[in-house]
């Protein structure tokens, strides 16, 4: 810190006499470098390796910030260090006199290696300083070193679920069996939330049915005979994927829905090798849908099956099944909105007699 110049600003402000001290060339420049911890450390961008060279000096509060080993194995002189905004803005500009801007072969070039909370504390004090228009501030720049790419906040998910099971004592003792139960049930919250078009529980419910799946690759991950992880589970989705999308990342044409459909279908069963068009069919699902699947498997292959004969509400619903899967109706959710109209009849109705 240039003690003299921090001196001489408060006194010149005392008498009135200091002019606005304007940005501009000349003025050093100081750069805030963020980076991102889901990114290998030291896997930062050309400009930001450049601008660290560059420097003057490089700054850090954080003495366990994942980037130092790197940048010093690099060469680079970090000093671990807090600076105030005014420390810094006197660095950068070591002004000789308050009445005039700073020659350009005085300017300074600091970079601040931002932490993983930021510095909210040196941010706020540089715009007080910016904003009294007093003062000769150096250039002031954000830089991302290392950006998040898609995807990157699935490896906070599997960071903070392993965390979980190793130190809760509910969850590190559960297994799959344990689990089943809210599978279900976070699909069907999901699937009314999709039904009501409500957008916020939407977001809401697709994180609790991504929670199941990572619950369950995590205590998967602890089987002692046939262990797997969640980057297992993802690579045999990405391979699944790839090899049924040939259109996109081979050379087969899709042109319509109903091409993209067949090569599904066709992959799908090299794949499976099925005796049954059946085979594959979760029995346990709700009823309607069994129906509905079963129906479909059935147009599907080309098959001509009868529907079973017999008396009861049991194959009347199988023939209602059938008959709505034939016609694109998907029987589950249109007796799920009859339903919902059914509840709203029936508060209505509570609300008159009250």
């Amino acid at each position: 810190m240039n003690a003299d110049a921090a001196d001489a600003t408060p006194a010149a402000a005392g008498t009135g006499a200091d002019p606005a001290r304007p940005e501009g060339a000349g003025t050093g420049r100081l750069v805030l470098l963020t980076t991102s911890h889901r990114v290998a450390p030291g896997l930062l961008s050309w400009p930001a390796w450049q601008t660290l060279r560059a420097a003057d000096r490089v700054l850090c509060a954080d003495p366990d910030h994942p980037q130092l080993p790197y940048l010093r194995e690099a060469g680079i002189a970090v000093e671990t260090a807090a600076p105030t905004a005014r420390e810094l803005v006197d660095y950068c500009s070591p002004v000789a006199s308050t009445a005039r801007e700073v020659p350009p072969s005085d300017a300074r070039t600091a970079v601040v290696l931002t932490s993983a909370e930021g510095e909210s504390a040196l941010t706020d004090g540089l715009a007080r300083l910016a904003g009294s228009g007093r003062e000769s501030m150096p250039d002031l720049e954000l830089l991302p070193g290392s950006y998040d790419l898609p995807g990157a906040r699935l490896l906070d998910l599997v960071q903070v679920m392993d965390q979980i099971r190793a130190e809760c004592p509910w969850s590190s003792i559960r297994t799959h069996r344990d689990l089943a139960k809210y599978g279900i049930e976070e699909a069907y919250e999901l699937v009314e939330a999709i039904e009501e078009g409500d957008r916020e529980a939407l977001r809401e419910e697709l994180g609790d049915v991504l929670l199941q799946v990572v619950f369950h690759a995590r205590i998967a991950q602890d089987d002692p005979d046939e262990p797997f992880s969640v980057d297992d589970v993802a690579g045999t989705l990405v391979e699944k994927l790839l090899h049924r999308h040939p259109h996109v990342f081979g050379d087969e044409l899709a042109e319509t829905p109903e091409d993209v459909k067949a090569h599904w279908l066709r992959t799908k069963a090299e794949e499976k090798q099925r005796d049954s068009v059946t085979e594959g069919i979760p029995l346990a699902q709700p009823g309607l849908a069994l129906a509905a699947k079963l129906a479909s498997r059935v147009r599907t292959a080309g098959l001509d099956v009868p529907l079973p004969s017999g008396a009861g509400i049991g194959y009347e619903l199988l023939s209602l099944a059938v008959r709505a899967e034939s016609e694109g109706v998907d029987p589950e959710a249109a007796l799920r909105a009859a339903a919902r109209a059914y509840r709203d009849a029936v508060v209505t109705a509570e609300g008159s007699a009250g």
